[in-house]
C-alpha cells in the first residue's frame, strides 16, 4: 500500500526577501528607464541630421533600451503580485516572459540594421563626422552610468535582458566614435555601416544566449548550476528514505527553484523529520527553497534502500 501525503510547508520559504529585492530592482530599473528615454531622442535626431547609420542605430538600441527597460519595470511590478485562485504561483514568469520579448525585440532590431548597412555600402551619404563623435561620447556615458545602475540590482532573467540593451548600446556608442573619428579624419564614409554590422553580430550572440535560457526556463528544463543526479541522490541518502522517483526541478522565476518528488519510506511517522532533513539540504546544497515532497509507505518485505536512478 502507498500513503500519499503532499506537504507544502516549504512554499514560502524566502518569499519575503525576494520581493523586498525585487522592490528595489524595480526603482534601479525606472530610473534606468529615465535616464535612457531622456536621451534617446536627442541621438535620434543628432543621428538623422548628421547622417551617420552608425548613430542612428545607436538611437534605435536607446528607444529599444527605454522599451525593454519600461517592460522589466512592469513585470518586476507585476512578480510581486501575491498568488490568486487563478495564478497559484502568483505572477512570477512575468519577467521570464518579458525577458522573452525583449530578446526578440533585439533580434528585429539586429535584422534592420544589417538591412540599413548593406544599402548604405551600394549608395554612400555624407556623414557629419563632429557631430556623430560628440553626440556619441555623452551617449555612452549615459549607457555607462545605466549599465551601472542596474549591475547593482537583483540578477534576473529580466535585468540581464534589460542590461544586455544597454550594453549593446554602449557598444553602439563606442562603434559611432569609431566611426566619426575615422570619417573625421580619413572621409571614408563605409566605415559607418561596417562598424554598425560588426556591433551587431557581437549583440548578436548575447541575444541568442539570453534567448537559450529563457526558452529553457519556460519549457520547465533543470536550471543550469543544478544536477538532477546530485540532488536525487541527496534526497535517496536521507535516514529513513528507501527510494526517490518522479523527481522534478525547474525555475519558477531568477531566484526561485522548485522541486517536487516522492519518496519511499518504512514509516510514516518519520516523515516530519524526514521532510525537515531533505528541506534543509535542498536549501544549503542546490539552493531550491520551494520543495514539494510526497512520502509513500512501503509495507514489503524486506525493506531495501535503493540508490536514485534519473530513469526512476
Amino acid at each position: 500500500m502507498h500513503a500519499h501525503n503532499h506537504d507544502h510547508g516549504a512554499h514560502g520559504h524566502g518569499h519575503g526577501h525576494q520581493h523586498i529585492a525585487q522592490g528595489g530592482s524595480n526603482g534601479k530599473l525606472i530610473v534606468a528607464l529615465l535616464l535612457t528615454l531622456s536621451f534617446a531622442g536627442v541621438e535620434a535626431l543628432a543621428g538623422w541630421w548628421s547622417g551617420s547609420l552608425a548613430l542612428m542605430s545607436d538611437a534605435a538600441h536607446m528607444f529599444t533600451d527605454a522599451s525593454a527597460l519600461g517592460l522589466a519595470a512592469a513585470a518586476a511590478w507585476f512578480a510581486r503580485r501575491p498568488p490568486s485562485t487563478r495564478h497559484s504561483y502568483g505572477l512570477v514568469r512575468a519577467e521570464v516572459l518579458a525577458a522573452l520579448f525583449n530578446s526578440l525585440l533585439m533580434l528585429v532590431l539586429l535584422g534592420y540594421i544589417v538591412h540599413e548597412a548593406i544599402d548604405r555600402f551600394s549608395a554612400p551619404r555624407a556623414i557629419a563626422g563632429d557631430t556623430v563623435i560628440g553626440v556619441a561620447v555623452i551617449g555612452l556615458g549615459i549607457n555607462l552610468l545605466v549599465a551601472w545602475v542596474l549591475s547593482r540590482g537583483e540578477h534576473t532573467l529580466n535585468s540581464r535582458a534589460a542590461l544586455l540593451h544597454v550594453l549593446g548600446d554602449a557598444l553602439g556608442s563606442v562603434a559611432a566614435i569609431s566611426a566619426g573619428i575615422v570619417i573625421v579624419t580619413t572621409g571614408w564614409t563605409p566605415i559607418d555601416p561596417l562598424l554598425s554590422l560588426l556591433v551587431s553580430a557581437l549583440i548578436l550572440v548575447s541575444a541568442l544566449r539570453l534567448l537559450r535560457d529563457v526558452v529553457h526556463v519556460l519549457m520547465e528544463g533543470v536550471p543550469g548550476h543544478v544536477q538532477l543526479d546530485a540532488v536525487g541522490q541527496d534526497l535517496a541518502a536521507l535516514d529513513g528514505v528507501l527510494r526517490v522517483h518522479d523527481l522534478h526541478v525547474w525555475t519558477l522565476s531568477s531566484g526561485s527553484i522548485a522541486l517536487s518528488a516522492h519518496l519511499e519510506i518504512h514509516d510514516l511517522g518519520d516523515w516530519p523529520d524526514i521532510l525537515a532533513a531533505a528541506r534543509q539540504r535542498m536549501d544549503a546544497r542546490h539552493g531550491i527553497g520551494h520543495v514539494t515532497l510526497q512520502p509513500e509507505v512501503l509495507s514489503a518485505q524486506p525493506l531495501v534502500r535503493r540508490p536514485y536512478s534519473p530513469l526512476s
